[in-house]
């Protein structure tokens, strides 16, 4: 896209000059006899010219202002226009300077117009080809960001769709047979149920919407009470929230996998259960999440495939929001047990 903003014109300007600079330090390297100021002068006058008329008629063309280059034709003739133009009124300038003509036929002249085309030709190709690499390279970079994002959303619908069925089914079962022994506990669940639901299908509407971290740890309740509820006494659960990180933006569903994958392969496959805790503490700059299960661990059970995607699914998503500012690490817990930790940084 293009940038025409006065630090931009302004970094692109010095970085145009830079250029110059060394043009005219290699030509004055292979004419030795030829003083620097000479080449340095006619660098300066056809590079920035042809530095002002490429970068600023690019805004002329609509097709330039998504990939920062015109399309077509025109692609190529803006650099060989601004080429030309820039060498007869940088060389008019130049010889301006130094009180002689680049044009009028004789010997000193010819010479100097043979230098003044090479200055001229390397100036204008090194100023297009870096407008022209740069913009495209911007180009395909927003490209696979947005490709990139897109993969996001998809997959992270694709985890709903896995874990959400799995879940459903088994709290459906178990509202089945509640609504006869115990009616009391079946409202209960159908409550959780209802509002599980509810703010599931309000994120997979906005998947990369933050929310509030309170929001994040009040959908956790409600599955963690459907899964309190289903597996009775077995599952004992703990959120820890300080009200001062209540409000602290989050990616939704981001926690959920792992508090999903605390319940399959830490606690379910143990008679007894077990116990499971969320927590969030502010280290510095820092938002440290953590989902720990005193249970049969990680590795304890085969791989279900929607937490091992979920896992997965968590840390590319953070790799996508906050790239190496963000942090993510499962480790065994001494005495069985599992704690997975995120790390992200703190917002004012």
């Amino acid at each position: 896209m293009l940038d025409f903003s006065a630090r931009s014109l302004a970094k692109r300007l010095l970085q145009t000059l830079l250029v110059c600079v060394g043009i005219a330090t290699v030509q004055h390297l292979f004419l030795p006899g030829l003083a620097f100021e000479v080449p340095l002068v006619y660098s300066l006058c056809i590079g920035l010219l042809c530095w002002a008329m490429v970068d600023l008629g690019r805004g002329l063309f609509p097709s330039a202002r998504l990939t920062g280059w015109p399309a077509g034709a025109s692609a190529v003739l803006l650099p060989v226009g601004a080429m030309a133009i820039s060498f007869a009124l940088g060389s008019a300038l130049a010889d301006y300077w130094f009180g002689w003509s680049t044009f009028d036929g004789s010997a000193m002249a010819t010479k100097h117009l043979h230098r003044s085309i090479g200055v001229s030709a390397l100036a204008s190709l090194a100023v297009n080809y870096y407008f022209y690499s740069r913009g495209k390279a911007r180009f395909l970079t927003e490209r696979l960001q947005a490709a990139q994002h897109q993969n996001t959303q998809a997959q992270l619908r694709l985890l709903q769709a896995q874990l959400e069925p799995h879940m459903l089914f088994n709290t459906l079962a178990n509202l089945r047979s509640l609504i006869a022994s115990d009616p009391v506990r079946a409202q209960t669940m159908l409550d959780h149920l209802i509002n599980f639901l509810r703010a599931t299908l309000q994120h997979s509407r906005s998947a990369d919407a933050p929310h509030s971290l309170a929001q994040e740890f009040a959908r956790l309740d409600d599955y963690l009470a459907l899964m309190s509820i289903r597996m009775g006494p077995r599952l004992h659960y703990q959120l820890n929230l300080p009200p001062a990180l209540a409000s602290q933006p989050i990616a939704p569903m981001l926690l959920q996998p792992l508090v999903e994958n605390g319940i399959v392969h830490g606690l379910e496959p143990l008679v007894a259960g077990g116990a499971l805790t969320v927590s969030a503490i502010q280290q510095g700059k820092t938002l440290v999440i953590t989902v720990g299960d005193k249970g049969a661990g990680y590795t304890a059970g085969p791989k279900d495939a929607a937490t091992g995607f979920g896992l997965q699914q968590v840390r590319e998503r953070l790799h996508t929001l906050y790239g190496a500012r963000a942090d993510f690490f499962i480790r065994a817990v001494p005495g069985g047990g599992t704690l997975a930790t995120v790390r992200i940084p703190l917002q004012a």
